[in-house]
């Protein structure tokens, strides 16, 4: 299997309380990006990597990412994202366009930069049910969740998160499909739903990979790591 994973870079940090781009902002002492970029690196599928930004903010990602990078790991790439994730995803598929109509991709990975704890092994999982079923998300049970009314809710809840995987020709078949008639989605998944016969498979994951939201969750994250 020869894959590529888009990390999605181009968001902000205004819930976090930043000025800048909350991927930019150091986690134990490393860029959430470059995190989350050298993670996908170091996925022995994975052939190359986009990272998608913020227009304005090329060089600083560049300056984050570059320095981390090693001899013989995949081409990593950049692109300007657009105002939604539907359009930041499309930027990235049609830099990959050619790649994948020649063959040279067989599935692609759409993951936010902000989930940096993602690990090797939860790519691999992901990047091979995908391969086998079409597409795959990973799913983390949700135990805690109550009802506004403080009753409990029906078991099991989970959420999904990223990276999320599908077929290359398929996931770029349903964004060109999408893209004609003017339609997006909020996730990956919701495109392919409306334009494409995939399955999904639900892959095991758990609350370690958080997306870094708020300020307190640069907290947990830290201590994770350190930990």
């Amino acid at each position: 299997m020869r894959a590529a994973v888009v990390v999605l870079a181009a968001g902000s940090g205004t819930r976090v309380g930043a000025e800048s781009n909350k991927v930019l902002l150091p986690l134990a002492g490393v860029p959430v990006v470059t995190r989350s970029v050298v993670t996908a690196c170091q996925v022995a599928q994975v052939e190359r990597v986009v990272v998608v930004v913020r227009d304005g903010e090329e060089a600083a990602v560049r300056e984050a990412v570059e320095p981390h990078l090693r001899d013989g790991w995949p081409e990593v790439a950049m692109v300007v994202g657009g105002a939604t994730r539907h359009r930041s995803e499309w930027a990235a598929l049609a830099l990959l366009r050619p790649a994948i109509e020649a063959g040279e991709v067989d599935v692609v990975a759409m993951h936010d930069a902000a989930r940096p704890m993602a690990g090797v092994r939860l790519y691999d999982e992901v990047l091979t049910a995908a391969e086998r079923v079409g597409g795959a998300i990973p799913v983390a049970p949700l135990p805690h969740l109550v009802a506004v009314d403080g009753r409990p809710l029906p078991r099991p809840l989970v959420g999904v998160q990223t990276p999320q995987a599908f077929r290359a020709r398929e996931l770029l078949a349903a964004h060109v499909a999408a893209a004609a008639d003017g339609a997006e989605a909020t996730d990956t998944a919701g495109i392919l739903t409306a334009y494409a016969d995939l399955g999904v498979a639900a892959v095991t994951s758990s609350a370690r990979n958080l997306k870094l939201t708020v300020a307190d969750d640069f907290v947990v994250a830290e201590a994770l790591i350190g930990g």
